[in-house]
Formats: C-alpha cells, sequence, structure tokens
C-alpha cells in the first residue's frame, strides 16, 4: 500500500508538472509578441510617416543615433516591426529606418502601387528626401528583390546590399506553380479571394495550406474550426492558437493590416511589372551580400525554400565580384530571426 501511495504521488506530481509546462507553453505562444515589443522599446524604435509628392504614404520605424543608414524591407505579409528582435544589436552600428511595404501595415493601399518598381521608385525618393545620406538596403524575401532594384537604380546614395533569401526567378515563372510559396501561399490567398468568404482567411488558409496537407493533414480542419471559433468570438483580434508554435501563425497579427490584392500580384506573376530579375541582379554595382536559406526539396519534387542552390548561385553569378554569398544550415526563411547572428554579421560586413 505504501508503494501504491508513493506512485501515486509521483503519477500525480508528474501530471501536474506536465500540465504547468503546458500552460507556460501556452502562454508563450500566446503572448509571442512581448517580445518584439521590448525589443523596439529596447532599440528606442519610433514609428513615423512621410507624405510623398503623388500623395502615396510610407509608415516606418526608426532608430535615430548619428550612425550609417540603414533601411529595411519585409517580406510578404509582414510589417517593419518584424525586424524588432535585430533592432537592438544593429543600432550599435546603424542608423536604422524600416519601412512597411505597399499593402503593408500602415503605408498606403492602393493596388495601383503594388508593383516591384512602383514601390522601388517610392522608397528611393525616401532614401533621397528622408534618409537623405548614403544607406545600405536590406530586404527579406520579396523585400529583397525591392532592395535589389533599389541596389541597381537608386543612385549615388545606395552604398551596399543585403539580400535575405530572395525567390529570384521563381517569382517571374521559373517553376512557380510548384513552389512552396505558390502552393502554400499565393494560391491559397487566390482561392480565398475568390471564395465566399464564409469563413475567415486564418482558417482558410489552415484548411488548405500545403504544410498542412504535408505534415498535419488530418489535424488541420479541426485546427482551422479552432481558428475560426476564436475568430468569431473575437473578430477585432488576430487569430492566436495557444497549443501550436507561435512560428507556426505569427503572421496572422500582420494579415490583419495587409491588402490581399498585393497578394495577386504574385499569383498572376505581375508584380515584376515587365522587370527581369537577371537584368535587375546585373546592374547591381555596390557590394552585396546574398543570404540564401539551404535548398530543401519535397519527395514529391516541390522546392519547400524560396530559391534553390541553382537559383541563388545564379543570381550572384549576375551581380558579379562585389557580391557575397552566404548560405545558412537550414531551410529557414526568415533568416534575421531564425539566424540573427547571421543577419547581424552580413550587414555589419558592410559597414566598411
Amino acid at each position: 500500500m505504501k508503494a501504491l501511495k508513493i506512485a501515486g504521488s509521483v503519477f500525480l506530481a508528474i501530471i501536474v508538472l506536465l500540465a504547468a509546462a503546458f500552460c507556460i507553453y501556452w502562454y508563450r505562444n500566446i503572448h509571442w509578441y512581448d517580445k518584439y515589443e521590448k525589443a523596439l522599446k529596447k532599440a528606442g524604435a519610433c514609428e513615423k510617416q512621410v507624405a510623398l509628392p503623388n500623395g502615396n504614404v510610407i509608415n516606418y520605424g526608426e532608430v535615430e543615433n548619428d550612425k550609417p543608414a540603414l533601411l529595411l524591407i519585409h517580406g510578404q505579409m509582414s510589417t517593419w516591426e518584424d525586424y524588432a528582435l535585430v533592432m537592438p544589436e544593429l543600432s550599435r552600428n546603424w542608423h536604422i529606418y524600416a519601412v512597411d511595404v505597399y499593402g503593408h501595415g500602415e503605408s498606403s493601399h492602393d493596388e495601383s502601387l503594388y508593383y516591384l518598381d512602383v514601390n522601388g521608385d517610392d522608397l528611393i525618393w525616401f532614401i533621397d528626401n528622408v534618409i537623405g545620406e548614403p544607406t545600405v538596403v536590406s530586404g527579406h524575401s520579396n523585400g529583397a528583390i525591392t532592395a535589389a532594384y533599389i541596389a541597381a537604380y537608386g543612385g549615388q546614395n545606395i552604398v551596399g546590399a543585403v539580400l535575405e533569401d530572395p525567390p529570384v526567378f521563381s517569382t517571374e515563372g521559373e517553376g512557380w506553380e510548384d513552389s512552396f510559396a505558390y502552393l502554400d501561399t499565393y494560391k491559397t490567398l487566390h482561392d480565398y479571394n475568390a471564395s465566399d468568404k464564409s469563413e475567415c482567411w486564418e482558417a482558410y488558409y489552415l484548411r488548405h495550406c500545403y504544410w498542412g496537407q504535408l505534415y498535419m493533414h488530418d489535424a488541420m480542419p479541426k485546427i482551422a474550426d479552432y481558428a475560426q471559433n476564436f475568430h468569431l468570438k473575437h473578430p477585432d483580434e488576430e487569430v492566436r492558437i495557444g497549443f501550436l508554435p507561435s512560428s507556426i501563425w505569427f503572421v496572422f497579427k500582420y494579415a490583419k493590416e495587409y491588402d490581399f490584392e498585393y497578394g495577386e500580384r504574385f499569383y498572376d506573376l505581375s508584380w515584376n511589372h515587365g522587370l527581369r530579375h537577371e537584368d535587375i541582379l546585373a546592374a547591381i554595382d555596390v557590394p552585396c551580400v546574398y543570404i540564401h536559406a539551404r535548398e530543401n526539396v519535397n519527395e514529391n519534387g516541390t522546392f519547400l525554400c524560396a530559391a534553390s542552390l541553382e537559383q541563388a548561385q545564379r543570381a550572384v553569378s549576375y551581380i558579379g565580384d562585389n557580391c557575397q554569398m552566404i548560405e545558412t544550415d537550414d531551410s529557414d526563411h526568415v533568416i534575421h530571426t531564425s539566424h540573427s547572428d547571421v543577419y547581424i554579421e552580413a550587414v555589419n560586413s558592410l559597414l566598411r
């Protein structure tokens, strides 16, 4: 009897510990953005806006100091705050300007602006008229292609560029419909736009997303139902799913300030506006660092990465000898978060 009591007490203690661990796990997932807010406060980032002569509005965050200028351009379905976790360290060496791309955050939402050159030209104006000094430009994902455009055509104020895992060549059609970005994001966005929208975007995405079909096919319908129920109870909030890692659903926060028509420009490949990636890359003559997330290919042949190794190497070859290529040890696309040390070192390498 004594042994049974001890065993029962141990079992109960294990249950309590497991329950406590799950509660901590849930809390951290729900409050994932707290560390971003702390980082923004630590860096001293202030949100500002500027209206261009053409009436367009660029919303941005700035960390003011007397250091060289660094312009940060986020990727699809994000905002300038996505760089929060690297801002405190970057601000040791850089005066930071992080913008909201058109159709995102609090910058202008207007379908006529959702093109590479239109947004790129306005960001060149921003560099010349708001920053007003030599600037290194760094972009993530399709923001890296915008950064490449600025590095190529931005003029004398552009002194360096960091291209963080850009979807080169695929987003102009090369293997596009077999890419993870198309299958998981842009086709799903397009299908949702064409649907009756009887459920929220978050639930629709979870029900149809490519990664869910690959890895959690049987569980996704119930997870989608959870998201829909959360939305119905909290219609003005982003959907939060405490039992899943926040890295899966954190973009739901940014989706609240995202124009879904922006995604249509990638679905139909019109975002490039007739420009060729090859020509843009070949026109870059400033020092450049290309950071490539390691190639990852599913057994069915789908590329689970922004660009293949061959595409990345080809992009670097077009830029030429003034470009250094760095490859991470996994295919996590958000390198400035998952490999912040690699990203910060790449940016700081352009100080000289």
